[in-house]
């Protein structure tokens, strides 16, 4: 049986129809595996990214107001070395600024700053919105310098002096307030100019930032007084808004201590301006 006289029951549009719908499906599958690549490799960026963050350590940026042998432009000093070490150890990078002592507290207060390198404990009284890590840094020790070295090492007895100071250390401005005789100078190179130049007979520092400084610029005549003012134990101080990480911190400063790293730090940086170690 002849089908001459078959017509297909198809519209006469079906072709184009079958063939529209195959070219879209074949689209669609196109597009779908186009945007599964893309997706792919989005998810692969992502990840690759999110690893390579995990890897940076997370970077705190704390001012300092020292010198040697406590600080010093290389970043070797004693407070240096301690504490790179320690913000290593807390999977943290430690970035020091130095600046003057009253100015590097303001900008730690407010936040510009993540903290403090080494600040007396109590500054956070004064400073609420700074933090102390609960591990001593290390110590620093209070002295006066002078020409002359009968003047006793005791506060009530320099109070009558011509005394100097730096701006801005709080523990000697609060020492001496209502002192007459007070003269507070810049830095350190200020402070014992002044001292040179008769400026002031008594200059108040700390014992191994002065002798270091003595030393440096072959200042002869200066003597520290004895005793010796204090000794005051320094602490890192955070900004509340870095404050989490302050356990991780004291957890790293006390393995130090224990596994011996600490000390090699003090015996190689501090010891030889003692000729011992410190009582």
């Amino acid at each position: 049986m002849e089908n001459q006289g078959f017509r297909p029951r198809f519209p006469s549009h079906a072709p184009r129809v079958l063939l529209r719908v195959c070219a879209d499906y074949r689209l669609i599958r196109i597009a779908t595996a186009e945007g599964g690549r893309a997706l792919l490799t989005v998810l692969a960026v992502m990840l690759h990214l999110s690893s390579g963050f995990a890897a940076e350590p997370r970077v705190l940026v704390l001012n300092e107001a020292n010198a040697p042998p406590y600080s010093n432009p290389e970043r070797t000093g004693f407070f240096d070395a301690v504490a790179i070490e320690a913000f290593r150890r807390a999977r943290l990078e430690l970035r020091l600024e130095k600046l003057p002592a009253g100015r590097a507290l303001l900008l730690s207060n407010s936040g510009v700053a993540n903290g403090e390198l080494n600040r007396l404990s109590g500054i956070e009284t004064q400073y609420p919105n700074l933090v102390r890590v609960p591990e001593k840094l290390g110590d620093w020790y209070f002295a006066a310098f002078s020409k002359d070295a009968s003047i006793p090492g005791r506060l009530e007895a320099i109070r009558g002096r011509t005394v100097g100071l730096i701006r801005g250390w709080k523990i000697y401005e609060s020492a001496l307030a209502g002192a007459k005789d007070v003269i507070a100078a810049d830095d350190a190179e200020q402070l014992f100019r002044l001292l040179q130049l008769d400026r002031i007979e008594v200059a108040l520092y700390e014992r191994l930032m002065g002798l270091a400084h003595i030393r440096e610029l072959g200042i002869k005549g200066l003597r520290v007084l004895e005793p010796p003012l204090f000794t005051r134990e320094t602490f890192l101080h955070l900004h509340r808004s870095s404050a989490e990480w302050a356990p991780a911190l004291a957890a790293a400063l006390r393995a130090m201590k224990q596994d011996g790293t600490y000390q090699r730090a003090y015996d190689e940086k501090l010891l030889p301006y003692f000729g011992s170690s410190p009582r």
